[in-house]
């Protein structure tokens, strides 16, 4: 295989690989070039679903295997570009975020492929939070070390952005009803390599000890910072057929704007974080 690293502190292409036809050898190499990447793009791999929950087992066991994330109905109709609440959901992706911080255990990673993709727009960012918490003055370090935020998606997501009651919704509202809100550190020590990341994001709820504006002002602070740095955050634009992997654990990602009359079909395949390491503190 070859292998490109992008211009950043994070990520590369891997070319000359096909992804269905793996053989164990490759999948360690490609599972170590993973940690020390943080996110691996592979260009033109026209996985089928099926193909592309196999490749995500490679990484660890599924906390779910494949989920549509898409404006697209299944007759191949637009949906609302206000009103409905799948596009609301995709509206809250547009915000930086972690997967799964609002669940009692944290997503290990992820694997995205691009089935439909828009003219212009429609790109997905990652965030570095291994170099933005290295990138931290020693002052803010110290004020962030011990400190642990409530991480909520009924918060984030259906409060914020007026989710219809379920019983009425197409919107599963996975995540909604999680109680107690889990609580996680903002500095956490990434489990296979040892290095320290931020842990920030959208679902970011309240931070002990302090007031709810407060919270939030320190929260957006650390994004802002974060996600400043040219050399810590890569927009991909999609092509139809491009496969992603990202480690969830240190990375943060974004959706970006399209025109919403445009269809753009996403599929989403979620590794499930280790039980013990990756457990909110008031789960442990």
């Amino acid at each position: 295989m070859k292998v490109e690293p992008l211009e950043r502190s994070f990520g590369a292409k891997i070319y000359d690989l096909s992804l269905p036809d793996l053989e164990q050898e490759q999948i360690r190499e490609l599972y170590d070039l993973w940690l020390e990447y943080a996110l691996l793009v592979f260009p033109n791999q026209n996985l089928t679903t099926d193909q592309q929950i196999s490749f995500a087992k490679n990484f660890g066991a599924l906390e779910f295997e494949l989920s549509p994330i898409s404006n697209v109905r299944n007759d191949g109709s637009i949906r609302d570009a206000n009103d409905d609440d799948i596009v609301k959901s995709l509206r809250g992706n547009m915000e930086w975020h972690h997967d799964s911080t609002y669940m009692p255990i944290q997503a290990k990673g992820a694997v995205f492929t691009a089935h439909k993709v828009p003219s212009k727009g429609g790109e997905t960012g990652w965030a570095d939070m291994r170099a933005a918490y290295e990138g931290l003055n020693q002052s803010m370090k110290e004020k962030i070390n011990d400190l642990s935020a409530f991480h909520s998606y009924e918060w984030s997501q259906k409060e914020r952005f007026g989710h219809k009651d379920p019983k009425v919704s197409e919107f599963n509202s996975y995540g909604f009803d999680i109680d107690p809100k889990p609580l996680r550190p903002l500095v956490k020590v990434h489990a296979e390599t040892g290095q320290k990341c931020l842990t920030i994001g959208r679902h970011i709820y309240k931070i002990p000890g302090m007031s709810d504006q407060e919270a939030r002002n320190l929260a957006q602070e650390l994004e802002e910072f974060a996600c400043s740095n040219k050399e810590w955050v890569y927009h991909h634009s999609w092509q139809e057929g491009d496969a992603v992997i990202w480690d969830n654990r240190c990375l943060m990602h974004q959706a970006s704007m399209w025109d919403l009359s445009e269809g753009r079909i996403m599929y989403h395949s979620r590794i499930e974080g280790d039980p013990i390491s990756e457990a909110a503190s008031n789960y442990l």
